[in-house]
């Protein structure tokens, strides 16, 4: 007979994880872009190799076995060592050419990075870029991107991470807002005023509330998180808002509001997965995307 783990093949592996994670055939068969008799197949070749029964089938799904729980840790490590195989391989390619993932903030993506990838791409025609707008934090071990632009400092492991600046915030309304209820002399004023807040996240209340400004989510009579359509709210005269400073200048039609405290800064930090950060496509991305950014941060 055949030793197991001389015969174990990795897509066996990588479908017992799509199933077990899914908890079902069809589940794992949206996730891998394969039908579900193919990876029924599969999953008795596994058990076969194995030697071991490592689902139960029930009118539901599949469940695991005791065996099959007992695998799962060692095959979801088995992924990312494949992972971080990938990376390396990749992070060896010698040519200033092919794709450069970016992953960014919303407001960074649409304000920022245009002319920085247009002057990429003017200069490296041979780079493709690929932008991901997020605020929600991408993983760079897995490839979702290559380069993420977070306004934190990134504590996870094997990160090559560049602290660029920081970016300013500042009260703003549109001088529409302004000219129909009057303009805020100071931080006595707010309780006649409309606010715009998020809905979900819980940034501004709670930045509201460690400057002094005790708030509550019914506060902001205008909710919205994300940050484009935010600006739009702000933009259009729902209330009072927050806005990057380096942003809002460019839009006559704001008004900076007196706050009467100094506003929390936004921290800018390049980052990139170790394996990859000198690979010369990405090594050259991330420093124009440096050398672009570094007006904007102080």
């Amino acid at each position: 007979m055949g030793n197991p783990l001389r015969d174990l093949d990795w897509s066996l592996v990588q479908t017992f994880l799509a199933v077990a994670e899914g908890g079902s055939l069809s589940a794992a068969a949206r996730a891998l872009g394969l039908s579900q008799p193919t990876l029924g197949r599969q999953v008795r070749a596994l058990e076969d190799t194995l030697r071991a029964d490592l689902f139960l089938r029930h009118a539901r799904g599949l469940s695991l076995t005791d065996t099959g729980a007992a695998l799962l840790e060692p095959a979801r490590a088995m992924r990312e060592a494949m992972h971080r195989i990938a990376l390396t391989a990749a992070g060896r390619e010698a040519r200033l050419e092919g794709t450069v993932r970016l992953t960014a903030s919303v407001m960074t993506a649409l304000f920022h990075l245009p002319p920085i990838v247009a002057r990429i791409r003017r200069e490296e025609p041979d780079i493709a870029i690929e932008i991901l707008p997020s605020d929600i934090s991408q993983n760079l071990l897995y490839r979702e991107a290559d380069i993420a632009l977070r306004m934190y400092r990134p504590r996870q492991l094997d990160l090559v991470t560049r602290h660029l600046g920081e970016m300013r915030l500042g009260m703003y309304a549109a001088r529409a807002y302004v000219d129909r209820r009057g303009r805020p002399a100071g931080p006595q004023d707010f309780p006649d005023h409309d606010f715009i807040g998020y809905d979900q996240d819980p940034a501004i209340v709670d930045g509201m509330n460690a400057a002094g400004f005790p708030v509550t989510r019914d506060f902001f009579r205008t909710r919205c998180d994300d940050n484009a359509v935010y600006f739009n709210l702000l933009r259009a005269g729902c209330g009072l808002g927050f806005s990057q400073r380096v942003v809002a200048r460019d839009f006559p039609d704001l008004v900076e509001i007196p706050v009467g405290v100094d506003l929390p800064t936004l921290p800018v930090w390049l980052t990139a997965h170790q394996a990859m950060r000198d690979t010369p496509r990405i090594r050259r991305v991330w420093d124009m995307l440096a050398e672009g950014l570094a007006p904007l941060v102080s």
